[in-house]
């Protein structure tokens, strides 16, 4: 059985830990329900994190756990926090490239395929600050996709056109998604790997 593994934040984890089969209600679940049965899809996202997170439990949640694909989504908190908690040590986008770099070369060895997806959106309003604080992240989750033959879910750009058009709430506050929001992020990501991973 193929594993495919998802590790990010609160909105890949989605109520995983309250979750029987540890999927929560989210996106990865969404996309599990769209999967064959021969894939064992595993939720490995984690409520506030950034990346400098990930990297603290990278070994015990990825490299052990050695997937056939691993789908990263990261980057929101890292600038919300520079927003709601500016007092704390901050990520910026240098250092978020620099440690991304650093996770997907340990991957090298266990043979994964990856899948990065962008940082989604905070606020529903294109131009808010915490979107355009976001576009140096979501230029280097795709410069690394480019870079580390990943395949690229366009989930900033998905949500951008969306809010333009659409009248439908996407998020409960800007950042956590809604059922629409957890749809179309799972959508642009069924649609992203379609060609690459998908029968």
């Amino acid at each position: 059985m193929s594993k495919w593994l998802f590790i990010g934040d609160s909105i890949t984890d989605s109520g995983r830990n309250q979750d029987p089969e540890g999927i929560g209600s989210g996106y990865v679940r969404m996309i599990k329900d769209e999967l064959e049965n021969d894939v064992q899809v595993v939720n490995k996202g984690v409520s506030g994190n950034r990346i400098t997170d990930l990297e603290k439990r990278w070994q015990k949640d990825v490299i052990a756990d050695k997937p056939e694909v691993l789908s990263i989504s990261i980057g929101i908190n890292d600038v919300w926090r520079q927003l709601d908690h500016p007092e704390m040590n901050q990520v910026y986008p240098e250092n978020f490239k620099e440690i991304y770099e650093r996770l997907l070369n340990k991957t090298r060895n266990i043979n994964t395929k990856l899948v990065l997806m962008e940082p989604t959106i905070i606020n529903e309003d294109v131009h808010s600050k915490g979107n355009q604080m976001l576009v140096p992240y979501v230029e280097v989750v795709r410069r690394l996709a480019l870079n580390y033959d990943a395949v690229l879910v366009p989930t900033h750009t998905a949500f951008l056109n969306e809010v333009k058009q659409s009248e439908v709430n996407l998020t409960t506050d800007g950042v956590h998604m809604t059922e629409a929001g957890n749809r179309l992020m799972a959508n642009t990501w069924l649609k992203a790997c379609a060609p690459h991973l998908l029968r």
